[in-house]
């Protein structure tokens, strides 16, 4: 009977040791996950169910789109793409291309919590994802004269090449996206510095190193910062835009005669790593891989490199579609049909250089058009929501 009982006191012990830790956990994490619609870091033992979803939904899921505005009213269009489905992203702007003006999407950091917050409140089941492009240097839209704190360049870090410098901005920069209510960061950028005059990467101090291992160990310092703040990332400019002396935002740029297989080298050492949230394409045209289409419409390039000999399997975003290097040269329906196949999961319409207020009424019209002709499978759809859906549910609570 003594034996008995000792038995039931140490089971009733264990439970109780269970139950306490289960409530108490780790302060650092109890801290991150203080309100249920924050996006947080991901803990491996929790499983999500993928939320049921209308082939309509699913659509809206991949699209991500620009809009106007400092703030986003409940009669607004942004507000009904949101609540309607239409969209499972948006995108901040400091300034608006089209209008040439500093008036879009931001000027303070409590302006921009509150248009974050109300963009938030709209969605529904399955969060929203906001992003900014907050790389440090030039590239932030999140600038010092707007009240944000400043951060050096990647072409500074990676001249450094030390880590805790790096992570250093690296944690600049993802609590700066955080605490202004955003949940993804299009960062860090792992094109290689091949051509220090490239306009739209060497100029610009974009790039950490030409040397492959420089960029991949500290853009991996940058992600890895902004994994523990709950932040989302995007790789970029796949399969490098380092060597392109054209800006493809202008218009048709080509690298084949510059660009070399080094420049997977950092996607190949980051994927073998597990460590991508995203990765985002280039508008590049190289002939040797695809003479047909440029990276983001290529499958040459999209499912034959970075799936099939890469190895990656997570989301895949465009760079935005409404660039000179897309726009100028293919049609909506014909651009959305060839990326999508090519194996992009989410098309990015930043809707600067030119502004449609219907972007996202329309750009979903068209695929939907493209799945009942034929010429997009709903398999292919499937596949794309469940790698959103994955990486959403990633970075939140299940309950």
């Amino acid at each position: 009977m003594n034996r008995e009982l000792f038995s039931i006191s140490v089971l009733f012990c264990l439970i109780a040791v269970i139950f306490i830790a289960g409530c108490t956990g780790d302060p650092k994490y109890n801290e991150q996950t203080k309100t249920p619609d924050d996006l947080v870091a991901y803990d491996s033992k929790n499983e999500c169910m993928i939320p049921d979803a209308t082939l309509d939904e699913k659509i809206g899921q991949m699209i991500m789109v620009g809009f106007r505005g400092f703030t986003a009213d409940n009669d607004s269009q942004i507000a009904d793409d949101i609540r309607d489905g239409r969209i499972g992203g948006v995108i901040l702007f400091d300034r608006d291309v089209a209008l040439n003006s500093s008036e879009r999407n931001i000027k303070s950091p409590e302006q921009v919590l509150l248009l974050n917050s109300q963009l938030r409140g709209y969605a529904g089941e399955i969060p929203l994802f906001i992003s900014v492009d907050q790389e440090g240097g030039k590239i932030c839209r999140l600038r010092e004269s707007y009240g944000f704190p400043a951060v050096s360049s990647a072409g500074y870090l990676g001249s450094m090449d030390n880590e805790t410098i790096t992570r250093d901005a690296g944690s600049i920069l993802a609590n700066t996206v955080k605490d202004a209510g955003f949940n993804m960061n299009f960062a860090p950028v792992v094109d290689l510095m091949v051509n220090p005059d490239s306009p739209a990467i060497g100029k610009l101090n974009r790039s950490f190193s030409k040397d492959p291992d420089v960029v991949s160990r500290n853009a991996g310092w940058i992600i890895d910062e902004h994994q523990k703040a709950g932040i989302i990332t995007a790789i970029k400019h796949f399969p490098g835009h380092g060597s392109a002396m054209a800006d493809s935002h202008a218009g048709f740029t080509d690298v084949t005669d510059s660009w070399s297989e080094e420049e997977l080298i950092p996607y190949q050492i980051l994927v073998d790593e597990g460590i991508p949230d995203m990765v985002m394409t280039a508008h590049i045209y190289n002939q040797n891989i695809d003479p047909d289409y440029p990276a983001t419409l290529s499958e040459k390039t999209i499912t034959g490199i970075l799936r099939n000999r890469l190895g990656y399997d997570g989301v895949v975003i465009t760079d935005a579609m409404d660039m000179g290097a897309i726009a100028n040269n293919y049609g909506m329906k014909e651009a959305l049909n060839l990326s999508i196949n090519a194996g992009c999961d989410i098309i990015l319409f930043a809707n600067n250089i030119v502004y449609d207020e219907r972007i996202a009424e329309n750009a979903t019209g068209l695929i939907k058009e493209l799945i009942q002709e034929g010429e997009i499978t709903e398999e292919r759809i499937n596949e794309s929501y469940d790698r959103i859906i994955r990486l959403k549910m990633k970075y939140r609570m299940c309950e």
